[in-house]
């Protein structure tokens, strides 16, 4: 098994486009011919559309794009876009008059980290699915639905960590699986490896790191508000052939790559959520995929933590020194 970039997986083109001052951006999956896929969301708090096309029993077979966004509900809006530069390009389901593209988002909450009235909408979807299309500009950190990520937000946005969106992915033979996560928890991060914690809440000093779930233990006293900006998102792409059903199963197995290296995770907080996207025809065992995609999930998250830089008053990774 070897690394590869998450970009060398054909079938699929990546595009982003941030407004690096408001924090907050986009992330466009676009698969020119189709792609089957699936998804599983675990969080209580999820901002979605269009998700009920990739249950099994509706009638789409292949979708043409996914967006991840931030401006929780109100950036739902950029999948306008993406369907206008889409059907500009003939891309989409015929129904005879024009095609129809099949386009699921979903966003995570950035509305707190810089300008909370500026959201992704249809003029950045479209710009960044023009990008995937004809320029693809992938790249982790502080980019696309990463550009307003943090992590660690159980007392606000005070102690919290900045975090991006991070990609991972790796090739045994002919197959390929790769994971892009937006990484945006209430929790805590861990090397999925070692145990350590490596990003989350911060001490009262702001140099080191403490325990979200500790700190939740030492009251029962309800948190009034702990939807002050969290989700984590994640795309897993295989170039092996799957139907949705399967890979609804898949995107299920990848969540324990965020259970292992986020806690605590799936809260009602969080609207945790993964796709998982078939955009070949290569011959595997599904339950082989779904070990893989957990692990591919948690090297993402890594990456996510690690590629971020400061921004916005939050500290990285890069700053913490124990």
């Amino acid at each position: 098994m070897k690394e590869i970039p998450v970009t060398e997986i054909k079938g699929i083109k990546i595009g982003q486009v941030e407004n690096e001052k408001a924090a907050t951006g986009c992330t466009v999956f676009v698969s020119e011919n189709g792609m089957r896929a699936g998804i599983d969301i675990r969080g209580g708090g999820p901002a979605a559309r269009e998700s009920q096309l990739l249950n099994p029993l509706m009638a789409a077979e292949k979708i043409h794009a996914v967006v991840l966004g931030g401006g929780s509900a109100f950036g739902l809006g950029a999948a306008d876009g993406v369907m206008k530069l889409l059907e500009e390009r003939g891309i989409g389901f015929d129904v005879s008059v024009t095609k129809v593209p099949l386009v699921v988002q979903s966003d995570l909450f950035d509305l707190t980290v810089g300008d909370t009235f500026t959201r992704p909408d249809s003029v950045m979807g479209y710009e960044a699915a023009k990008i995937a299309l004809d320029n693809p500009n992938y790249r982790d950190g502080n980019y696309g639905a990463g550009c307003g990520a943090t992590v660690g937000k159980i007392l606000g946005m005070d102690y919290c960590m900045k975090t991006g969106i991070g990609s991972y992915a790796v090739q045994i033979g002919d197959l390929q699986i790769g994971a892009v996560v937006a990484l945006n928890a209430l929790g805590d991060i861990f090397d999925h490896k070692t145990g350590k914690q490596i990003a989350g809440l911060l001490t009262e000093d702001r140099n080191g790191l403490r325990s979200t779930s500790e700190y939740m233990k030492k009251s029962i006293i309800p948190k009034e508000n702990k939807f002050a900006g969290n989700t984590t998102l994640g795309i897993v792409i295989t170039n092996a052939a799957f139907p949705k059903a399967k890979l609804c199963k898949i995107a299920g197995m990848a969540q324990d790559g965020y259970a292992r290296s986020i806690n605590p995770v799936h809260t009602s907080a969080d609207g945790d959520s993964i796709y998982a996207l078939s955009v070949g025809n290569v011959s595997t065992d599904t339950d082989l995929v779904g070990i893989i995609a957990a692990e591919v999930v948690s090297e993402a998250i890594k990456k996510a933590v690690f590629s971020a830089t400061d921004a916005y008053g939050f500290f990285s990774a890069h700053k913490i020194t124990k």
